[in-house]
């Protein structure tokens, strides 16, 4: 079963649903009256009462309010909780990762913190957060002062756009920087438990400050070379929070010792606005939707064999103008596309609304990975044209 939701549903995850004829729940009016055949929502929460092992995908974590308020005779609400709850993460993997520093400070205390007594430098986040929201790497004592009002400006804005649920900014978490490259990928758990690998996706920065989302990519390599130790460490994380019949989005570090170190996990669904398990399908054709509610699970060997040698990514396209959403008239995305090599899908959004003039993905020759790391350093002013 599915749960849509705002923001954004591709017509990739619409046309899986139809496809299948998966039982789907629209709890954000984001589908037009006949697209898809709905269910309403008592017939789902009788389906989890009759049936224990039922499967819940959602591409919204808007929708956790209503599974909360719903299924809260299943175990859903837990393994939501002990996620979207930074700081309880980190208590349930303290014992994999015991020299781990991380804390927990109110938004009333950010003026009174001791910078003495943390890991300088260090990452602020909040305990419940999306899209990077209130996520910065503090340097030095001078630059504290910086972002805390960063965070209290980016607070006041979030509010207005998103649930309680999703950007809570009653507390945030304190933890030491991890280093290394960092990766995100999808995964979910049977109901034995068992855990299944969806796909691996590279996340590249523009400088060492740089906490954004604009580029993240995968590959024949990327797979071949991390499926192993991500599949282990998934392994172990469903043994500690006792998962079955559950999607998850990781984020992870490999340090320059090549030990794995989470970053965070996003409950009950895969990357955010569609977008790591569309990525996944345009690399190497898994329907990572399917395969979770079909509970099938990748012949990865055969998988990566059979992939072309490019590189697919996903160029998350922010405001980085530095130039007020309200005070840009319109995007160039056609100047945009002449970029690259081989755009394979663009998806405008309304910049106005979420300060992101939309989500590009594309295929680029291994020799051409330029286009890349140019757009990955842009500042997009070229693209705008303002009032």
């Amino acid at each position: 079963m599915i749960l849509l939701d705002q923001p954004y549903v591709s017509n990739f995850l619409k046309e899986t649903i139809a496809k299948y004829n998966f039982p789907v729940l629209d709890t954000g009016n984001v589908t037009e009256h006949g697209e898809l055949s709905l269910l309403n929502p008592e017939e789902i929460i009788e389906k989890f009462r009759t049936n224990p092992n039922s499967r819940l995908y959602t591409n919204s974590e808007n929708s956790i309010n209503w599974v909360i308020k719903h299924l809260g005779f299943t175990k859903l609400p837990e393994y939501i909780n002990v996620f979207k709850n930074k700081v309880e993460f980190r208590k349930l993997i303290q014992n994999i990762y015991p020299d781990f520093f991380f804390c927990e400070v109110g938004l009333s205390d950010l003026d009174t913190i001791k910078l003495e007594n943390l890991p300088m430098p260090f990452i602020i986040k909040p305990s419940v957060g999306f899209l990077s929201l209130g996520v910065h790497k503090v340097l030095n004592n001078n630059d504290w002062s910086r972002v805390k009002q960063l965070i209290k400006d980016e607070f006041t804005d979030a509010k207005s756009l998103f649930p309680l649920e999703v950007v809570n900014a009653s507390s945030f978490l304190i933890e030491e920087i991890i280093e290394g490259e960092e990766f995100a990928f999808d995964a979910y758990f049977d109901e034995k438990g068992e855990a299944t690998v969806l796909g691996i996706s590279k996340h590249l920065f523009a400088s060492e400050t740089d906490v954004s989302d604009r580029v993240y990519y995968t590959s024949k390599d990327i797979l071949k070379t991390h499926l192993p130790q991500f599949t282990e460490f998934v392994k172990e994380l469903g043994k500690q929070a006792g998962l079955k019949n559950f999607p998850v989005h990781v984020e992870v570090r490999l340090n320059k010792n090549g030990r794995l170190i989470p970053i965070e996990v996003n409950p009950m669904r895969f990357g955010g606005w569609c977008t790591t398990a569309d990525l996944t399908y345009m690399a190497t054709k898994i329907n990572s939707y399917q395969y979770f509610l079909c509970n099938l699970k990748p012949k990865w060997e055969k998988v990566v064999e059979q992939m072309d040698d490019e590189i697919y990514s996903l160029t998350i396209l922010d405001n980085s103008t530095g130039i007020p959403s309200e005070e840009i008239s319109s995007f160039k995305y056609e100047a945009l596309l002449e970029k690259f090599v081989k755009p394979l899908e663009l998806r405008k959004i309304d910049y106005k609304i979420y300060s992101i003039f939309g989500m590009l993905f594309t295929k680029t020759p291994k020799n051409q990975f330029s286009e890349i790391e140019e757009i990955l350093i842009s500042d997009l002013k070229e693209f705008v044209n303002e009032n």
